[in-house]
């Protein structure tokens, strides 16, 4: 992380001005400075502003930083100043250990360990077993599957959980709306009754049901068989689960009950009106929440202060939830429900995720008057897997996304996941002609390839002789130094990705690296006759496709050779 190098560069050779009385400083007062690009790229390719210890110092901007930078030793890099600011110009050395790091650590270059094998729970979907996922659960899906990969890359001890709501009334609904569907088809004049489930899925379930039924009730073949479809649909979408946990079995192993019993020995809850009440505004919850109500059935409230009690107790480090934004009220009355069990509620985090709203022909589309793509499962079969992915996460999990469906199936340099998969796609295409038989189109004769596959694999495996950049200039060396700085960009991007629990991250440093290709494509002959120049520049592109391969597999979106 190369502004993190920079920026500890200075702060040392700030402290050794101070111990030696150049710079009358106080060492312990806190030193902020932000590494940056500057704007004119003739002063370097990093920029750090020491002005801000001018008050300090007693001294100017110029004089200052002259003096911090006396005591830099430059290794592959110089130095310059320009009123406060230190430059630092990377030279041809230090560009070339960059390529030479990735091909050495291949698609482990951009690991950390920021997670220290942490145990991390990620619950995510959950969606009742009553129908179809939505538009919306998609986007849960892509966040947290793909959230859970880049943790787990990061050294994190991931286990995903999908809590199936399969205890509340929605179950007798859909019993009662598969017994009326099956009713139907055997010929019987009856309607669904209002607050039934009136979705035509059930139709089909009421088929399979008169089919082989299996000897299960309604309810439980209903609920079985939404299941099935939704595992399979979540299998499809790339997204793979470490359990799928019933809410029946908090009921069925008594956790419920026990959980009731915790919370009465805290002194938390109270009877009021003939209801049970958990006092969650002494926990700064804005009132007090009923988990008991008064016909003595247990509210939704319940089951869950339950079943994270249950997930706290298999000894998860933390905890992450998913949950849609109007969800955004149950945060402090479930972290006030960790608390008065005696756990640290900060280790419950949750991220909201907004609507998603489908654009068909440049108009938003009403998702419940819909004939079409009402379900994920037809939006995965319009647009493809890897569209639907990419762009459920291209943007911030608190902001709405606007999903356009047409340019999503676009094959246009407009299209984000087909700009950032046709860019890995021609990397592959460039190291596959270099190794290919060609044309001599004027005498139609066969030309040996410019390099052999045994060539390149005895250059990659050996980074430490890879070439210096020295005969390179201009525009050229410009659009390769962008490329190779993008590329190291990308450690420190996984890392804020994970530590800000942001995906979209990645999507946004896709399009910025795949523009970055393009760029050095258009500026930079690849192949010639010249194999020592052929081959830096192949390291380059192979450098470019192991960075980008990582961060789409990261994602769920596949890296493909071919387009």
């Amino acid at each position: 992380m190369l502004k993190d190098y920079f920026i500890k560069v200075t702060k040392d050779a700030l402290n050794k001005a101070i111990d030696e009385k150049k710079l009358n400083i106080d060492k312990n007062i806190q030193i902020d400075f932000v590494c940056d690009k500057p704007k004119n790229k003739e002063f370097g390719d990093f920029a750090i502003n020491v002005s801000s210890l001018c008050r300090y110092a007693k001294t100017s901007p110029l004089v200052l930083a002259q003096t911090i930078c006396k005591y830099i030793q430059s290794e592959n890099f110089s130095i310059g100043v320009v009123s406060g600011f230190i430059n630092f110009k990377l030279e041809k050395e230090f560009l070339n250990n960059i390529v030479a790091e990735i091909l050495s650590k291949k698609q482990n270059y951009l690991q950390t360990n920021i997670g220290n094998f942490k145990k991390v729970n990620i619950e995510y979907v959950s969606a009742n077993p009553t129908g179809p996922f939505h538009i919306g659960h998609g986007r849960w899906a892509a966040l947290g599957s793909a959230l859970a990969n880049i943790m787990k890359y990061c050294g994190y001890d991931v286990f995903q959980e999908f809590y199936i709501n399969d205890a509340g009334n929605q179950i007798n609904k859909l019993a009662k709306s598969l017994e009326i569907r099956v009713r139907q088809l055997k010929g019987e004049k009856v309607e669904l009754e209002e607050g039934l489930y009136p979705g035509e899925y059930l139709i089909d379930c009421a088929k399979r049901y008169i089919d082989d039924n299996k000897g299960l009730s309604y309810g439980d073949f209903a609920k079985a068989d939404m299941l099935r479809l939704q595992k399979e649909l979540l299998e499809k979408f790339r997204t793979h689960f470490d359990l799928f946990f019933s809410e029946l079995d908090l009921y069925k192993n008594r956790e419920v009950d026990k959980c009731m019993d915790a919370l009465k020995k805290s002194g938390k809850i109270y009877e009021k009106d003939g209801a049970v009440w958990f006092k969650s505004s002494d926990f700064g919850d804005d009132q007090d929440r009923v988990l008991i109500k008064t016909d003595g059935k247990n509210t939704y409230l319940t089951a869950d202060i339950a079943y994270h009690k249950n997930k706290l107790d298999r000894g998860f480090d933390l905890l992450i939830n998913i949950w849609g934004a109007d969800h955004h009220g149950y945060i402090p009355r479930m972290k006030a429900a960790i608390e008065a069990l005696g756990y640290d509620s900060s280790k419950l985090e949750v991220l909201l995720g907004q609507l998603v709203n489908l654009i068909q022909d440049g108009e938003q589309q009403r998702m419940g008057k819909r004939k079409k793509m009402v379900t994920l499962d037809d939006l995965v079969d319009e647009v493809g897997v890897d569209a639907t992915r990419f762009w459920m996460l291209m943007r911030s999990s608190d902001t709405t996304i606007d999903f356009d469906i047409d340019l999503a199936k676009s094959q246009s340099d407009k299209n984000p996941v087909f700009y950032v998969q046709y860019a890995h796609a021609r990397a592959c295409s460039i190291l596959r002609k270099a190794v290919e038989t060609r044309l001599d189109i004027d005498n139609k004769t066969k030309l040996e390839p410019f390099l052999h596959k045994y060539e390149i694999d005895e250059f990659f495996n050996q980074p430490d002789i890879l070439p210096l950049f020295d005969n390179l200039s201009g525009d050229s060396f410009d659009a390769i130094k962008e490329l190779i700085l993008k590329l190291e960009e990308g450690r420190a991007l996984l890392y804020n990705s994970v530590k800000y629990r942001a995906p979209y991250m990645i999507c946004k440093y896709l399009l910025e690296l795949a523009n970055s290709f393009h760029h050095f494509y258009n500026y930079t002959r690849v192949l010639s006759e010249d194999k020592k120049d052929s081959l830096m520049k192949l390291s380059i592109v192979n450098s470019f496709r192991i960075v980008m391969a990582t961060m789409l597999n990261l994602i769920g979106v596949e890296a493909v050779e071919k387009m």
